[in-house]
């Protein structure tokens, strides 16, 4: 089914054409009619499954039949976990609304930043506001913003969302909106938190459930490599390097993990970046720039930070160590094997981490192929 069958206006289908795309992905296909039919919708989509597109198409679509109040009143919320996805997806809004008339005006807003110019952003009105919960409270305690026109309100990554403890902002946010509203709630997994929150929240949604959970895309090839613990940073130097890998992102357990890897990646002349919460904004956004446009070949990230990382043609992924949670493990190598494209997922595991292999190859229900380099091989 082409995007035109999908009801959308001709200014957002010329917006989808620019883009480069011309068949909608399932995520798509489905949440799309349904939101522009009003209902509330309940979307089990992993990161990279076309997700945004799905939500700020049809709200774009909607808000552009309105009419236009002076001061602008928010009607439109999109709640985010984190800044560099709130960033995402305001991208996302002013990319597909380009050709809109009257423009519908989008903003995003986020914690790390000063606020007061926000705040002046924020007095000529916004029809789409993208936002972090604790940024977009303190703007409403400071009178910079009222909820009270919100039409329809979006929850991005609500699992995670929830990880991150966010629970009570969301609710607090909730009271400040009209009860009267179209609900949208996008998760990773159906968690037991998050059926308890849909209970509260949505209204006869429509489910939809695009990959089966703690699956992992076909076009991922994955691969362990079994290496001491001393010999990791080495082994990676070895692997990017004679592999000639110009972008890579590297997953490691601590924000000091991250630092330590980065400062040796960059004495062995492999340009690299470290990102993670103690980074500042400006740093965090810098080196997700660095890295999209080719100048620092490899990203260092924590979980949190790397979520909302959206690279379209990402290569290859390397779990410098292997995640806490199993199911961080398809979250991280989703990164790559985006949009049908071919991507790489290396692991590089040491004796103490075996079971934790073992509860990810369970997981995910296949054994990982494992390979050695000599001279990197596990004792």
């Amino acid at each position: 089914m082409p995007f035109t069958q999908l009801g959308l206006s001709s200014a957002l289908l010329n917006a989808v054409t620019e883009a480069g795309y011309t068949t909608p992905s399932p995520i798509q296909s489905q949440a799309i009619p349904a939101i522009l039919a009003g209902h509330d919708v309940l979307a089990a989509a992993q990161t990279g499954t076309g997700k945004t597109a799905s939500f700020t198409l049809p709200i774009l679509h909607k808000l552009s039949h309105i009419h236009h109040e002076r001061n602008r009143p928010v009607r439109a919320l999109i709640l985010t976990p984190t800044r560099e996805l709130a960033a995402q997806v305001g991208e996302s809004v002013v990319k597909y609304g380009s050709h809109l008339h009257p423009r519908i005006k989008s903003d995003v807003v986020f914690g790390g930043v000063k606020i007061n110019p926000q705040m002046m952003r924020l007095r000529g009105g916004v029809d789409v506001l993208t936002a972090t919960p604790g940024r977009l409270l303190d703007l409403c305690q400071q009178n910079a913003l009222k909820l009270d026109k919100v039409e329809i309100l979006v929850l991005d990554e609500a699992d995670r969302m929830l990880d991150m403890g966010f629970i009570k902002d969301i609710r607090r946010i909730l009271a400040l909106l009209p009860k009267k509203r179209q609900n949208l709630l996008f998760s990773a997994t159906f968690s037991a938190d998050i059926r308890k929150l849909t209970a509260d929240l949505l209204h006869s949604p429509v489910k939809i459930e695009v990959a089966p959970e703690n699956a992992t895309a076909d076009t991922i090839e994955q691969l362990v490599y079994k290496v001491n613990k001393g010999a990791k940073t080495a082994l990676l130097t070895h692997l990017v390097k004679t592999n000639n890998w110009q972008q890579v992102l590297v997953f490691t357990s601590t924000k000091h993990g991250a630092n330590k890897l980065t400062e040796k990646l960059n004495t062995a002349e492999i340009s690299a970046a470290a990102i993670h919460g103690n980074k500042s904004q400006g740093a965090r956004t810098s080196a997700l720039a660095g890295f999209k446009q080719g100048n620092i070949r490899v990203l260092v990230a924590t979980d949190v930070a790397a979520r909302g990382i959206d690279i379209a043609l990402l290569p290859h992924v390397v779990n410098f160590e292997l995640p806490r949670s199993s199911s961080d493990y398809v979250h991280r190598i989703g990164r790559t094997g985006r949009a049908g494209q071919n991507g790489q997922a290396v692991s590089l595991v040491c004796s103490e981490e075996y079971q934790a292999l073992r509860l990810v190859e369970k997981l995910i229900g296949n054994k990982i192929p494992s390979q050695e380099v000599s001279g990197f091989a596990a004792l």
